[in-house]
């Protein structure tokens, strides 16, 4: 694909139409007993009702079917949608949910599902492995409030759709710290988290759930939470939230959301083109979205990215992030610096919805409801990765796709989300865009290790090869402006000293006295123009990176500021036979 190198706006998008009222109870909170593993699903908001941002005059709720495939999206075009949280604003985030308003079932039964897509629907549309992985593995989901019926309409969903009943150690709610004391209610928010809770629970109905509830949704708690969901064992956590780049969010990153071995995705945003955090940040696995249509295909199955070229259209996020490092992994020259969003992709157009069920009332619904936003998408590729097996320690899961095969993913070539001058950045397009990454899973083999293209990964504890500070790996000073250090890889501690191809490398600048950037790359190799790390003046800044060893063992780092740095290098891991592609 033709790769433009476009600067996208990356503002919070102000055409978002929220609400300035709600409601906020109080209520206890029971604790469901230990989880066996963890998937973690991060959101948060605030206590806002939700607020119509599509209209198409008043439509009857479609008649519901019943069983493991639904009516599909036929019938749920042309309603109403509305979206479920509050406005973001600098450091507090909005969940991603987006419900449709002419869709809502009979609270008093189980019985009555709306039109939208359920467990077999997602499982054949992704090809998942779900009735014979997942066990032994816990999905945890991070919001922002208290779901006071979490537990109970988790299991009315389960038992509707005829999943496996969650037993004991299936299910735990625990609050940001893992204590039984309950955040404040927030309706909107409950319904945040039963759509989490169900796409986790449709996706691998084996895995356990583990719901952490942030105090509120500022960033901090819900970094907090994320934290939490990890220390209490989660193989992989989803975040269905998001809030306004920051010039500080590369320190947010080191402190909530860097866990090597530990699946992190977070929800791409629901405002089109542009970029949300933690979506931007380099350790997570963005996940953008995708309008999924039945039809007559092998597959059976069509889709195109949510979203509409239309000015102040909802859609899947995407683009540049402002302030984040591109990881090595990605190779993309449209964001030259910074990281592009997103990596991967599944359902979130709420024209194509999910039935969920939700009984804390919000705006006058409860029941079975239908659902979209990337806010489904997030969970579905978190229990993806559960489903493919616990990441290996010290592995970064991010890369994972990116080391993959092509076929591992359905491959989203059509529909736009936004205005860029027809860049891929916001066009469906072969191989990688911006609003589906790389595509939608066909399989679990693009969350696998075991299914990556080239390479043989072998991850060791974090070992500190390189530190200009005290003479750890090269001699005690600073490195001077367009100076180069040299590392031994080969050899170092527990890397074997002949057959690496390429290191994992955590590279860290600090004491900038000018803005730059640092470019890792093979001793003995001409070096490149692109760069690994970016930084202004005093930052300390990280960033991990894929390196290929050069023939006598060492990597080069490059400082090219007019400056000086000090530069710290810890691996988390190496290559052997042939490096990753």
């Amino acid at each position: 694909m033709a790769a433009a190198k476009i600067r996208p706006n990356n503002r919070w998008r102000a055409v978002r139409a929220w609400a300035t009222a709600g409601l906020l109870l109080t209520l206890p909170l029971g604790l469901a007993g230990p989880a066996s593993a963890a998937v973690a699903v991060a959101g948060a908001g605030s206590a806002h009702d939700a607020t119509a941002i599509a209209g198409a005059g008043k439509a009857a709720a479609p008649k519901p079917s019943r069983g493991a495939g639904n009516a599909g999206p036929a019938s749920l075009k042309g309603h109403r949608h509305a979206r479920v949280c509050g406005a973001p604003s600098k450091r507090r985030a909005a969940c991603d949910a987006v419900v449709d308003l002419n869709v809502s079932g009979p609270l008093a039964t189980s019985s009555t599902v709306p039109s939208g897509y359920g467990p077999a629907d997602l499982q054949a549309a992704y090809s998942l492995p779900s009735a014979a992985s997942g066990r032994g593995v816990t999905v945890a989901v991070v919001d922002a409030y208290d779901a006071p019926t979490a537990g109970a309409d988790l299991a009315a969903y389960r038992s509707q759709y005829g999943l496996p009943p969650c037993g004991a150690g299936c299910f735990a709610k625990v609050n940001q710290t893992g204590g039984t004391a309950a955040p404040p209610v927030n309706a909107g928010w409950a319904q945040e988290t039963s759509l989490d809770l169900d796409m986790v629970a449709a996706t691998c109905p084996n895995c356990s759930i583990l719901l952490v509830e942030a105090n509120s949704s500022s960033v901090d708690d819900l970094g907090a939470a994320v934290n939490t969901a990890v220390r209490l064992g989660a193989v992989a956590v989803s975040n269905s939230y998001g809030a306004p780049e920051t010039g500080s969010q590369t320190t947010l990153d080191a402190k909530y959301y860097n866990h090597p071995g530990v699946a992190i995705t977070a929800s791409s945003g629901d405002s089109g083109y542009g970029v949300e955090y933690p979506a931007a940040s380099q350790y997570v696995t963005a996940v953008g979205g995708t309008s999924l249509t039945r039809d007559t295909s092998a597959r059976g199955w069509h889709e195109s990215v949510w979203g509409s070229s239309t000015a102040g259209a909802i859609g899947a996020g995407s683009g540049c992030s402002l302030y984040d490092p591109k990881p090595s992994w990605q190779h993309d020259s449209g964001c030259a610096h910074g990281r592009t969003v997103a990596d991967v992709a599944a359902v979130a157009d709420p024209n194509t919805g999910v039935a969920v069920f939700d009984s804390t009332p919000s705006n006058g619904q409860a029941g079975w409801l239908v659902f979209g936003g990337t806010s489904a998408a997030s969970p579905v590729i978190a229990a993806t990765y559960a489903l493919a097996g616990t990441p290996a320690s010290q592995s970064y899961p991010a890369a994972q796709p990116y080391l993959a095969l092509p076929a591992a993913f359905n491959d989203v070539t059509s529909g736009s989300n936004g205005s860029c001058a027809g860049s891929y950045l916001c066009t469906g397009a072969r191989g990688f865009d911006g609003p589906t990454g790389l595509g939608t899973p066909r399989g679990v083999a693009g969350f696998n290790h075991a299914a990556t293209a080239t390479g043989d990964f072998r991850p060791i504890g974090p070992t500190r090869v390189l530190d200009t500070r005290t003479g750890n790996g090269a001699p005690r000073a600073a490195v001077a402006a367009g100076a180069s250090v040299k590392v031994q890889i080969e050899g170092a501690h527990a890397v074997p000293a002949s057959g690496v191809s390429a290191v994992v490398l955590n590279v860290t600048v600090t004491q900038p006295t000018a803005g730059g950037y640092i470019t890792a790359y093979p001793d003995g190799a001409t070096r490149p123009t692109a760069s690994n790390l970016n930084f202004n003046p005093a930052q300390t800044v990280p960033n991990l990176v894929v390196v290929p060893v050069g023939a006598d063992g060492k990597i080069t780092l490059y400082n090219g500021s007019a400056g000086t740095v000090q530069l710290i290098g810890d691996i988390a891991g190496y290559y052997l036979g042939a490096p990753p592609s």
